[in-house]
């Protein structure tokens, strides 16, 4: 009889948690209804306050909109030759810091005579493509299972050339189209205009024609040796093997090593005549774009921003005067 007595009581008391327990959820969701009855209470109340709000907010960030700082930009795609990618990038600094001081004898000396400082800025960045480092080792390692030749060794100095070189981005900010655009112009006049360079491109250029001339004259000799060989071989039965003839009185001669040498040539002849056509400047311009506009909102998207601003503003000053009432209140009962 005591251990059934000693029991109840643990029952009991289990039973009374539980249900303080709903008790306390019950009177939490009860709660939780009356702060949304208490919203929604205050929201239609205060609807019509609210909605105004919103709809001055509204045109006042349209409004907003439309004074905006406009800014333009012309971007320019060069190429920097003869290794005068240092050079682009230090007369590129130079510029800008020439714009920041105001210097006007500067740009009159290039010939600039009208300038407007406002927005103006000069910017350069490199333009890189799509990584792809692993397709590239994987090729590179694929390159080094081949036969250490003349031929490998010039795909990979090509492709350690092409990865080396990137093309750059010239951007040119200012809010004058006309001024703007004349600005951007002669700045990549001045660019150019380097005596160092100038003299290189000379010497390199030079250099590309008189190796076009001589391999258009060794091409001419090995087809006119070829055409002979041709010719002894339709007239006479003196070869050697598949790939190698002989002439009276002459030595023995490697025609598959002719062709060889003759499609080394051409491909040298295109190199060359691609450089002169790539070497003209010291930084290659590959693009002069055209005026670009840049448009740039007060506060950004002032037609959400200020709404949500005053409404905001509105819900604070709600609280503030919601606390200054209790306040008071309790400044009364005391």
């Amino acid at each position: 009889m005591e251990e059934k007595n000693s029991s109840n009581p643990s029952k009991n008391s289990d039973e009374i948690d539980l249900g303080q327990l709903f008790q306390m959820i019950g009177n939490g969701f009860n709660k939780l209804f009356k702060a949304f009855l208490r919203l929604f209470v205050y929201l239609k109340k205060n609807a019509l306050v609210l909605t105004g709000l919103v709809v001055v907010g509204a045109g006042i960030g349209y409004g907003l909109n439309q004074i905006v700082s406009k800014k333009l930009k012309t971007e320019v795609i060069v190429k920097p030759q003869t290794d005068s990618k240092n050079y682009l990038y230090d007369v590129i600094d130079e510029i800008q810091a020439n714009i920041k001081s105001k210097n006007t004898a500067f740009f009159e000396s290039i010939d600039i005579q009208n300038i407007d400082y406002s927005g103006l800025e000069v910017t350069i960045s490199k333009v890189v493509g799509d990584s792809k480092s692993e397709s590239d080792k994987q090729y590179l390692e694929l390159l080094q299972s081949f036969d250490d030749t003349e031929a490998i060794a010039d795909i990979v100095r090509a492709e350690l050339q092409n990865k080396s070189s990137y093309n750059h981005r010239i951007t040119f900010f200012y809010k004058d189209a006309g001024l703007g655009e004349d600005f951007a112009k002669k700045v990549m006049r001045y660019i150019n205009n380097n005596t160092y360079f100038k003299g290189l491109l000379v010497i390199y250029r030079a250099n590309a024609s008189s190796r076009i001339e001589q391999n258009m004259r060794l091409l001419n000799q090995v087809d006119e040796i070829i055409a002979n060989y041709s010719n002894k071989i339709k007239r006479t039965d003196d070869s050697l093997g598949n790939d190698r003839i002989i002439l009276d009185n002459q030595e023995t001669v490697d025609i598959t090593g002719l062709f060889d040498l003759k499609n080394s040539l051409i491909e040298d002849i295109e190199a060359k005549k691609i450089e002169l056509e790539q070497r003209t400047e010291a930084v290659k311009i590959i693009n002069f774009g055209k005026t670009q506009q840049i448009t740039k909102s007060f506060l950004g998207k002032n037609i959400v921003l200020v709404p949500l601003l005053l409404v905001g503003l509105y819900f604070l000053f709600s609280v503030v005067k919601y606390l200054d009432r209790k306040s008071k209140e309790m400044l009364t009962v005391n």
